[in-house]
């Protein structure tokens, strides 16, 4: 394994259905941009209530990626 350097990043994703459509939405739009990501770390989680029921999750993650 040769000597990285990370850089992070901070994402919010969000979904109707679920935490991990929320993260899986976030990491493929940074995706289009970002080269190189390498891990992510979920760093909080919270969502919107309407009529006493889950309407939509937020996931904000932390992303690292390799410098290149």
């Amino acid at each position: 394994m040769s000597n990285h350097v990370y850089k992070t990043l901070e994402l919010t994703g969000s979904s109707t259905t679920g935490i991990e459509d929320a993260v899986n939405t976030a990491l493929a739009k940074a995706h289009e941009t970002v080269r190189n990501m390498q891990w992510f770390q979920v760093t909080e989680t919270r969502g919107h209530i309407h009529d006493g029921k889950v309407a939509h999750w937020q996931v904000t993650v932390k992303v690292g990626f390799t410098l290149e």
